[in-house]
């Protein structure tokens, strides 16, 4: 049976097709024959022949010159890469954003790294009593904060010490992270546990949770983070922020394109 049985009246044949070959092909993985595309369609050679033919013209589909093998083709990959810049991150995260908030009950952030800090993005505000001040356009040092810290541990360890000496390390309160050797490895933890945190390291008494937001080149751009008053994130509270914070980051990384 064709892989296009079915399709609707108002649907261009030949454009459906194209988009189904697509689909099969990337499903592949691999470089795929002539014979093998027409077997996984169920298209006649000569159908399949005349699609492949027109998208390599295109340049959306590549043929090996070695094997004669086709491949999905650079211009889709031109494409792609367009479609993520356009894509703008507070419109995709905003709804996660609020949904962590309404689970957590506490202060919501999403971030950005802008020369060497962290500037906030967008902001969900707790229904706490006590609530922490912070505004969207604002900024804050990257070394004391969660967010920072899940910004700065998928960086380079040149481009950590860039900040660093750009930006120093002040010291916030006596749990601030000041040397460079402690912040390395502090980013490291980060990395293997899969989030940050900041206990009481920009302002006594606060606690941080904030994990990274990959993007489809597997660079974290984006962080988001839930705070709030140690006497709220400790214990099973704790344990829960870490849980919805991990898991609406992954969730807005596979929005941006991200993969695994």
């Amino acid at each position: 049976m064709e892989a296009d049985n079915g399709r609707k009246p108002s649907h261009v044949r030949s454009v459906e097709r194209a988009m189904i070959l697509f689909g099969i092909m990337a499903e592949s993985g691999q470089e795929m024959s002539l014979t093998e595309i027409s077997v996984k369609s169920g298209w006649a050679k000569s159908t399949v022949h005349g699609l492949l033919s027109t998208l390599r013209d295109y340049r959306f589909i590549d043929q090996s010159p070695e094997t004669g093998r086709y491949r999905l083709g650079v211009r889709l990959f031109e494409l792609g890469n367009i479609v993520a810049k356009s894509w703008d991150v507070r419109v995709i995260a905003k709804p996660h954003l609020a949904r962590l908030g309404k689970s957590l009950g506490e202060t919501v952030h999403l971030a950005a790294e802008s020369d060497g800090e962290v500037l906030y993005l967008d902001k969900v505000e707790s229904n706490q009593f006590i609530r922490i001040v912070s505004e969207v356009g604002g900024r804050l040092p990257m070394h004391c904060s969660g967010l920072g810290k899940a910004l700065l541990a998928y960086k380079t360890d040149a481009d950590v010490k860039r900040i660093a000496e750009e930006k120093g390390l002040a010291s916030m309160t006596r749990r601030t992270i000041t040397s460079l050797p402690k912040l390395l490895a502090e980013l490291e933890k980060t990395r293997a546990r899969g989030y940050a945190m900041d206990d009481g390291e920009i302002m006594d008494n606060l606690r941080c949770v904030a994990a990274p937001i990959f993007d489809s080149s597997g660079a974290v751009p984006y962080a988001v983070s839930a705070s709030g008053l140690y006497s709220n994130m400790h214990g099973e509270s704790l344990s829960r922020a870490i849980q919805f914070v991990t898991q609406t980051a992954e969730t807005i990384s596979r929005l941006m394109g991200a993969q695994g």
